[in-house]
């Protein structure tokens, strides 16, 4: 019998879920169906819910339902319970189980597709929304020499910091303190790009060899890439690698067994130019 799965959001039209999962299926034998489900803005639970009477064995969550879906469940994962959100729930009988993927993802396409490693790097993460949540507990786990957030808004960044305290040391800046400190890795994890913006951040940030990485994806070279290029930066990567990590992550979690990512990322490619 076919397994039931599938992605919720709303919009959900773009998602490139079902292409994704249906690759890992075809590669590894398993015998699943991976459909694509839009949820009016207050109807989650109903969503979810008729998902799990017809059959359903697990859901990836996308926006705006990251935190409806840690509401949902009955237990999280450490991950989840720290960025307040999940982005996958599987359900078993009536235990409904959340995990959240996204940094763990981020971290797994770093280190183990672009070569850089984390472990005793200087590490900034641009933005303190719920991207910089996710993110915080599998960086902290990878030992950076530093880590720090850098927001607008410095409460912000502050009550990130705080949150992650019992994990790791993370510091917490505005943009315009940035001026003296360079770093090796540096992550946007703002909406900026989407919106074709760039950030208040100096050239002088970059490491000679560091990696500039956008966690939007499919844009092609997006305004904060352009920038890095600007300042010199030679390693640039946007966030396909980790949409397609984090998607092995719960396909993995669910079926028991982690697929091969490569030909999957280079199918969803969009050239940096």
């Amino acid at each position: 019998m076919t397994d039931r799965y599938a992605v919720v959001g709303n919009p959900i039209t773009h998602s490139k879920s079902p292409q994704i999962h249906m690759a890992f299926a075809a590669q590894t034998g398993q015998d699943i169906d991976y459909g694509k489900l839009e949820s009016p803005i207050d109807g989650f639970a109903a969503t979810a819910n008729a998902f799990r009477v017809q059959g359903g064995l697990g859901l990836n969550v996308t926006v705006p339902f990251k935190l409806d879906a840690l509401a949902y469940a009955d237990e999280a994962g450490e991950a989840a319970r720290l960025c307040g959100a999940a982005n996958a729930l599987k359900f078993e009988g009536e235990r409904v189980l959340a995990e959240n993927f996204d940094g763990l993802g981020l971290c797994r396409d770093v280190v183990h597709n672009l070569g850089h490693r984390l472990s005793g790097q200087r590490v900034l993460i641009l933005g303190a929304g719920g991207a910089t949540r996710g993110m915080l507990l599998p960086f902290l786990a990878q030992q950076p020499a530093s880590l720090v957030i850098a927001n607008r808004s410095l409460d912000k960044a502050q009550e990130l910091v705080e949150l992650a305290a019992a994990h790791g040391d993370a510091q917490a800046c505005g943009y315009e303190d940035l001026g003296n400190d360079v770093f090796d890795l540096v992550f946007n994890a703002t909406s900026a790009s989407l919106f074709g913006q760039t950030l208040p951040i100096p050239h002088s940030i970059y490491a000679p060899d560091a990696l500039a990485y956008d966690l939007v994806y499919g844009k092609g070279l997006t305004p904060f890439l352009k920038e890095a290029q600007v300042a010199g930066v030679r390693h640039i990567a946007d966030g396909v690698g980790m949409l397609v990590e984090q998607a092995a992550e719960a396909f993995a979690w669910w079926r028991g067994l982690r697929p091969a990512t490569e030909a999957v990322i280079r199918e969803l490619t969009v050239p940096l130019v």
